[in-house]
């Protein structure tokens, strides 16, 4: 199994998973294992990537179908859907989530806290 990242260090956490999900991203239609293998830069084994896959699906982050004797695998979100699921799963395993928002709000640039309110106040609009 190849472990460097092509300019001979090892890949960084995660790293793997990020670059599989890109070619899902960018795929039509489901791929296999194999299909992703073929479009990964480097060698790795067809065995990583099953498993790099494999450990996508158990998280929830692909979903499967079958192709013949294998599988099939497609996104459940784009990029920006993931963050945010990211984002609620954090969110979700804190006791005091006032004070978790508070702290993120409060670390926003100017820019960012516009759009979060401009997104807030439209929200707000669509449920009354």
């Amino acid at each position: 199994m190849r472990t460097d990242s092509g300019d001979g260090g090892r890949r960084a956490p995660g790293e793997l998973e990020a670059e599989v999900l890109g070619v899902l991203w960018e795929a039509d239609e489901p791929v296999s294992a194999g299909e992703v293998q073929q479009r990964l830069p480097g060698e790795l084994a067809y065995t990583t990537v099953v498993t790099i896959l494999s450990r996508l699906y158990d998280k929830g982050v692909l979903i499967r179908e079958k192709r013949g004797r294998s599988f099939a695998y497609q996104a459940v979100e784009d990029e920006a859907g993931l963050a945010a699921r990211r984002m609620r799963s954090v969110l979700d395993r804190e006791p005091d989530r006032g004070s978790v928002l508070a702290r993120f709000v409060s670390g926003l640039s100017k820019s960012d806290e516009r759009v979060l309110l401009d997104l807030l106040h439209r929200h707000g609009a669509d449920e009354g």
